[in-house]
This record gives structure tokens, C-alpha cells and sequence, in this order.
């Protein structure tokens, strides 16, 4: 398990003791959901939820929704003492305790974003990339996961690599870049100012590789509890 997830989960530990939610026995569901409820139908068909290559796992809790990608899902109900104290050993575990983590936070009012964005969102999230990047400077970026609307956006003002872990995409030409393996993500890291890096990596608790060498910049709903417990920078700004 990734250092990073660690501290999340012991983050989340400390806030549920700290909120008395620890004896309290709440019903947490998660299910996958179908690509029209997570993304609803968006101009563009090239996104994975509509794909089939992952899928929007949602947790309830107290009534609120949280959201995370992954592509294990399946269905859980229990309290959420059992949530986090799962074994993290597979992406089905990591999405469940992310997405659940987005809910809590999310009815306490820690985040005010825990559910993907939906529709014409998609298009539009990609027009407001350039300025959260501005701080960093970045003329070399190098993307974790190919979002095409960011990638797009992205191949128009720098230069751009991208690796992915959907063997379909690899070696594809995506807005002119041609997408790498997942493997690349070594020379990618030493080659670019920035990354932007999909929040799944939490999931697939691969996020690790991605801290340290450069800035980083995870975007994405599945992220937004474990950013903001642990200070990590966060783009996703038309969530809901």
C-alpha cells in the first residue's frame, strides 16, 4: 500500500474519531454505476466511463453521494468501521473506501465536490485547465491517464506526453500526441515541468510514482477528499 494511501486512511481515521462517527453504525452502499448516471451523455462518446473501461463506483452516506472510478466494482453494504478497516488489496477495496471517504467529507462539509461532472461538463472543465496550471509555468507536461478534453486543451498551449493503461489507446495519435504505455511514466516524469495525473491512480495505488520528482496536479472527482485531507493540488472544477 502506497504511502500515500496510508495517510489518507489514517487521516480519515483521526476526522471520524474526532467527529464521534466511529461507534456509530451507518449504512454505506456502494454500486457501480451505469455510464448515463455517472457522465450522462456528453457531446463526445471517447471517454472511458462510455467506453466500458471503467466505472463510477458511488457510496451513500447519511443521504450524500460520493463517486470513484475503478475498474473493479461491485456492490458493499456495512458501517463505515467496516469501510475503513477493509483490506486495501484490490481497486474494488481502494474505490469503495475513496468513494465513501468523498461522501462522509462531503456531509460534513469538508469538500463541497464528490460527484462527477455530467452532460456538457466535460467540454466545458477543459476551458478552465490552462489558468489552474499558470502558477506552475509549465511549458513540458506530462499527463497520467488520457482525459481527451484536457489533452486536447493541453496539446494547444505546451508540449504534451501522455501515457495510459487502456492497452486500446496505446500508440494511438490523440490530438496529435501519440499516447505511451503506463510503463513510460518514468521518462515522462524526468522529461516534464508538470504532471497532470488522472485521481485514479489512488485507486490502482499507483499514485506514489507520481510524487516527488516534479509538481503535480491530480484532476478528477475520485480525488477530492484524499486532496484536500492531505494538501495535495486538485483541478476539478465543475464537479457536483
Amino acid at each position: 500500500m502506497s504511502e500515500i494511501l496510508d495517510q489518507f486512511i489514517d487521516e480519515m481515521e483521526v476526522f471520524i474519531s474526532r467527529h464521534c462517527l466511529e461507534d456509530e453504525m451507518v449504512s454505506v452502499v456502494a454500486r457501480p454505476l451505469t455510464p448515463q448516471e455517472a457522465i450522462g451523455r456528453p457531446i463526445h462518446d471517447d471517454y472511458p466511463l462510455l467506453k466500458g473501461k471503467e466505472r463510477m463506483m458511488q457510496a451513500t452516506f447519511l443521504n450524500e453521494r460520493g463517486q470513484a472510478y475503478s475498474d473493479h466494482t461491485g456492490n458493499f453494504t456495512g458501517s463505515l468501521s467496516q469501510v475503513i478497516n477493509l483490506p486495501m488489496d484490490s481497486n474494488f477495496h481502494r474505490a469503495l473506501l475513496v468513494a465513501t471517504a468523498n461522501a462522509v467529507l462531503r456531509k460534513t462539509g469538508i469538500i463541497d465536490k464528490s460527484r462527477h461532472c455530467k452532460d456538457h461538463d466535460p467540454e466545458h472543465c477543459a476551458s478552465y485547465l490552462m489558468d489552474a496550471l499558470k502558477p506552475f509555468s509549465a511549458r513540458k507536461v506530462g499527463m497520467i491517464g488520457d482525459q481527451p478534453r484536457l489533452l486536447e486543451e493541453l496539446s494547444r498551449h505546451v508540449e504534451v506526453r501522455v501515457c495510459d493503461r487502456d492497452f486500446e489507446n496505446i500508440g494511438k495519435l490523440k490530438s496529435g500526441i501519440r499516447v505511451e504505455d503506463a510503463a513510460a511514466h518514468v521518462e515522462i516524469t524526468r522529461w516534464a515541468d508538470l504532471l497532470l495525473a488522472t485521481g485514479t491512480t489512488l485507486v490502482n495505488d499507483t499514485i506514489e510514482h507520481f510524487i516527488g520528482e516534479v509538481p503535480v496536479v491530480f484532476y478528477g472527482i475520485t480525488i477530492s477528499g484524499t486532496a484536500t485531507l492531505l494538501g495535495l493540488n486538485h483541478f476539478c472544477p465543475l464537479g457536483r
